[in-house]
């Protein structure tokens, strides 16, 4: 196997992959907060990392994949309120839809998923560790991570504590002992959630559910931590050091690995600019895999400036690949495409995989089984080829894809018979209806534009 090198956030290089047990490697990515549908931005550590995972998986024995749900927030809190639903009601409708538009990408589900409402005993437990060890003190009816006792904090965000708490955008309240300290439990009452505890009914901060998650169905210390690089601070910092200082490890995670951020025609995206882009509406004018292809074609860690040439061009690529990947009949197989094995193990480097991609499907084209047979291995390991693309369908198609076949057959007795001009006239029609056909040595394959 070769050696495979990530980018550590915390070191700030690349480094070298050494697992903690190379039998077992071990992977945390923070899941959704499930108060809205998911839009791209939340969707891209989701494909990203699953890429990673279906790597993982062909060149380690044992992989496993753990994510969680963040059902408890005040975002959640908020939102059930203005729609008038319970919150219950709100996050199993959201999660729904994560889980939904989630698999219409071809992203592989976690091996676990783990809800913060199903773990309030681990995080009690948690918090009663740090109290134990003196990182932790309640104070009027909250019960804070004093900051001062862990001497490592700042260490993964390499903030200043002036820094951390302006990052962080803590309020001063009364009952901190120092402004950077932040909140394990809070007092809370209805209409908000709330779970008995030590120091009363309350619900937990946000940054010790994962730490509690992790601890409980992960084990410190782990592998790789993966998410946004918006959770680096104060999320990720703040993890870390909870983790840490409750069971007392120097190390949490040996590798921490972010995504970077997506802009939407140079503007970050944000709901007061009006500019989000929800999974559901992109798959209104696009089959999963041009988004994900699209996601793809710029390496995580970099921005990613999504505008409509992106998605138009993914859509061309992912048409291709298909096409190329009809054109022979597909051999089952166990093998996988050294080539691309070598792409990821350069830090996950997607954008020259999916180049790979490309220039095999081109070949392929041209006649070449070889490279007909390395493009469907690569394109398994990438998540491509798992479905028809042409199960999806625009939503404001007026052709049916039986129409479509029916056309096309005409088209072929058309040109059989030499009667060119009709066969030129049902390309048009099918073009105008949002159709794309092309020509094989065998037969028309024909996909949505």
């Amino acid at each position: 196997m070769k050696d495979i090198y990530l980018y550590n956030s915390k070191s700030k290089k690349k480094e070298l992959f050494k697992p903690i047990d190379v039998n077992h490697v071990k992977m945390y990515v923070c899941g959704p907060t499930v108060y809205a549908r998911p839009h791209i931005g939340n969707a891209r550590p989701r494909i990203v990392f699953d890429v990673l995972s279906r790597y993982f998986r062909v060149v380690f024995p044992n992989f496993t994949y753990v994510s969680n749900v963040t059902d408890v927030d005040d975002k959640i809190n908020k939102a059930a309120q203005e729609g008038n639903i319970s919150i219950k009601e709100l996050t199993q409708k959201m999660l729904s839809h994560f889980h939904t538009d989630m698999s219409a990408l071809n992203c592989l589900p976690p091996d676990l998923e783990v809800k913060a409402t199903e773990s309030m005993p681990e995080i009690i437990e948690l918090i009663e560790r740090l109290i134990k060890n003196g990182n932790a003190y309640v104070s009027d009816g909250h019960v804070l991570f004093s900051v001062a006792t862990y001497t490592e904090y700042g260490s993964l965000s390499r903030r200043k504590l002036e820094e951390q708490v302006d990052g962080a955008r803590v309020s001063v309240a009364d009952y901190k002992k120092a402004p950077g300290d932040f909140v394990l439990w809070k007092p809370s009452s209805a209409p908000d959630p709330s779970w008995e505890s030590p120091w009363g009914k309350g619900r937990p901060g946000w940054h010790i559910e994962c730490t509690a998650m992790i601890a409980g169905h992960v084990g410190l210390p782990f592998d790789i931590h993966g998410g946004g690089i918006d959770l680096l601070f104060p999320h990720h910092e703040n993890e870390m050091a909870q983790g840490c200082a409750a069971y007392q490890t120097k190390s949490y995670c040996n590798y921490w690995m972010h995504n970077g951020l997506i802009n939407i025609d140079r503007e970050k995206m944000s709901k007061s600019i009006g500019n989000v882009l929800y999974v559901d509406d992109l798959l209104e004018d696009a089959p999963g895999e041009a988004i994900r292809f699209a996601v793809l074609s710029t390496h995580y860690r970099h921005p990613l400036d999504w505008t409509d040439e992106t998605l138009s061009i993914a859509k061309q690529s992912s048409r291709k690949l298909h096409l190329a990947k009809n054109y022979f009949p597909v051999k089952e197989t166990t093998t996988h495409s050294q080539e691309i094995l070598d792409c990821l193990a350069d830090d996950l480097n997607t954008p020259k995989a999916l180049s790979q991609l490309l220039v095999w499907a081109k070949a392929t084209l041209n006649g070449d089984q070889k490279a007909h047979s390395l493009l469907c291995q690569g394109m398994r390991i990438l998540g491509f080829g798992e479905v028809d693309i042409r199960s999806w369908q625009p939503k404001k198609t007026t052709i049916t894809p039986e129409a479509i076949q029916q056309l096309i057959e005409e088209r072929n007795i058309a040109k059989k018979s030499k009667s060119y001009e009709k066969a030129d006239t049902i390309r048009s029609q099918l073009t105008e209806k949002g159709v794309v056909i092309e020509d094989t040595a065998s037969e028309t394959f024909w996909y949505w534009k």
